[in-house]
């Protein structure tokens, strides 16, 4: 009998583990609790209780290469940093090509999951759900996939700022800013410095009075746009994480470090960081500095108080009449519907294997996906975890024992402690090219350079110096992909294409001769380490 897989949530890794399920031939049920796929990146105006919202103008910070599904190219039209509209265009063009939408049950929530009472044996769960008409149904599943990500449930520190309950304007979290209109010749406060932080300062800044940005930390800015116009995540390749290897690693921060301040010195502009650049999530933004530059946004410390409608910062200095404070300070993520002996989540840490298996069941037939902050795109690791979770599903592959995973797990969480500053934002952290090969070995499908060196040697040159775009996981192995190796042919062809808007033939050629080149020898500079 085909084996029957539940699916919570229909957004981008939702999408993918449809799609891997029919690959593997299991019966994928995905549960939907709105009433369209595309989970953060559809935008609503009004945002719904314990689901992801965004604001109006977000865009991507991965290139539009970088962030596919590995079999399904994005259109070469599209921009590179697309907007949240067009990727969910690209969701319902990936749905549609895959016929996925019809194994999607929208408007049903999730409420309860448990082991059957004859796990042990069978492996199986028990699903409740209940649909928009208040209609409660149980089901039994063969397995559970979790895709519902971790933005779901905002963090809203009240309890570290003193007085809060005195403040006359109005607050609220990230997830509810929406446009910025409202707040024209206003005074707000943003506090927080990740990428929300940094969008919502900026796009605010241009119609406030005054903007100020609260930090505690300070961070490292990173621009979109590389060397010599390229995205900045397609300048990353294995050669150069093959040196980063090696370098250590405090040479490899100051090199980073010296890389970004030579865009704008970060300790002149108040934001240099006490820590390292590899040790925090970095910032994406290419417009704070000419803000900051500009007036418009005034850097600050850490909130001390505040005191009616003024706000009173850690360096003494106080800004009254402010009208808004938005609190950019991130998420938290818990699964009520999933009994906690299962996977317990605190200070949100869970205790999974390879961020995706809980290691102590009787079966792995239960599996998380998209439960990670990558220094890359989400999509692409979505996938890859669904694929090897399929393949758990079906027996193909044997998780490791209990101890083993459990040891895993350890060694993981003592490396991040090490290497990231304290913070809730880091505790699902993975850098995208190691975590992204720890699973393709897992499954099969990992390049394997130096045979392509021998037997396609320019094929193997694109993977090694090249980008290390999605493509590269399907040229082998299962779900081996008949159109992996043209796509990676043909990549730097598609993010120039929306690019040459006013180029004449001979212009055409030319730029496609200098990025053939750029496939052969890229920018490997320490600077882009």
């Amino acid at each position: 009998m085909t084996r029957r897989v539940a699916i919570v949530g229909g957004g981008s890794s939702g999408l993918a583990c449809i799609k891997c399920c029919l690959d593997e031939g299991l019966e994928p049920i995905c549960y939907e609790s709105s009433n369209d796929i595309g989970g953060l990146w559809r935008f609503k105006e009004n945002p719904e209780p314990d689901r992801a919202s965004i604001y109006h103008s977000v865009i991507i910070n991965t290139s539009k290469e970088m962030m596919c599904f590995s079999d399904f190219p994005i259109p070469a039209e599209f921009p590179n940093f697309m907007h949240n509209s067009l990727i969910m265009d690209y969701f319902r063009m990936y749905a549609d090509h895959f016929q996925l939408t019809k194994h999607i049950r929208f408007n049903t929530k999730v409420l309860q999951i448990k082991q059957r009472s004859d796990f042990s044996r069978s492996g199986q769960w028990d699903v409740e759900t209940e649909n928009k008409d208040g209609k409660r149904e149980k089901h039994i599943f063969d397995a559970v996939m979790i895709s519902i990500g971790h933005h779901c449930q905002p963090n809203l520190p009240l309890h570290d700022f003193p007085g809060i309950e005195t403040f006359k304007g109005k607050y609220f979290h990230s997830r509810d800013y929406k446009t910025p209109e409202e707040w024209r010749n206003k005074k707000v406060v943003v506090i927080g410095i990740g990428n929300s932080g940094g969008d919502i300062a900026v796009e605010l800044s241009r119609v406030t009075k005054q903007l100020y940005l609260s930090t505690r930390r300070g961070a490292w800015i990173v621009n979109r746009v590389g060397i010599n116009g390229i995205p900045i995540d397609m300048l990353f390749n294995r050669a150069t994480r093959l040196i980063k290897s090696i370098l250590p690693f405090g040479v490899l921060c100051a090199l980073a470090e010296r890389q970004l301040d030579h865009r704008f010195n970060h300790a002149l502009y108040n934001l240099k960081p006490k820590h390292r650049f590899f040790s925090q999530h970095p910032t994406v933004n290419d417009e704070l500095p000419n803000r900051i530059l500009s007036g418009t946004v005034q850097v600050k410390p850490n909130i001390r108080r505040f005191l009616g409608s003024s706000v009173e910062f850690e360096d003494g200095s106080i800004v009254e009449d402010v009208d808004l404070v938005v609190f950019a300070t991130g998420y938290k993520f818990s699964y009520p519907f999933l009994d906690s002996r299962v996977v317990s989540v605190t200070e949100n840490k869970a205790s999974l294997y390879k961020y995706v298996f809980p290691p102590e069941l009787d079966h792995p037939t239960l599996a998380i996906i998209g439960l990670v902050q990558p220094l890359g795109a989400i999509m692409p690791i979505s996938e890859i975890q669904a694929r090897w979770a399929t393949q758990v599903f079906k027996g193909c592959i044997k998780l490791p024992p209990a101890a083993a995973m459990l040891r895993d797990i350890k060694c993981k969480q003592e490396a991040m402690a090490k290497r990231y500053v304290a913070s809730p934002r880091h505790t699902i952290q993975v850098d995208y090219v190691d975590y992204m090969d720890q699973i393709a070995e897992l499954v099969g499908v990992r390049p394997r350079i130096m045979r392509m060196l021998l037997t396609d040697p320019q094929l193997g040159l694109k993977v090694l110096l090249g980008p290390s775009t999605p493509y590269q996981y399907r040229l082998r192995g299962p779900g081996k992909w008949a159109g992996a190796r043209q796509a990676i042919f043909t990549q730097w062809e598609r993010v120039a294409k929306p690019l040459q808007t006013r180029l004449n033939s001979t212009d055409i050629v030319l730029f496609r001769t200098v990025l053939s080149h750029k496939i052969i020898f890229p920018a490997v500079s320490f600077n882009q380490i």
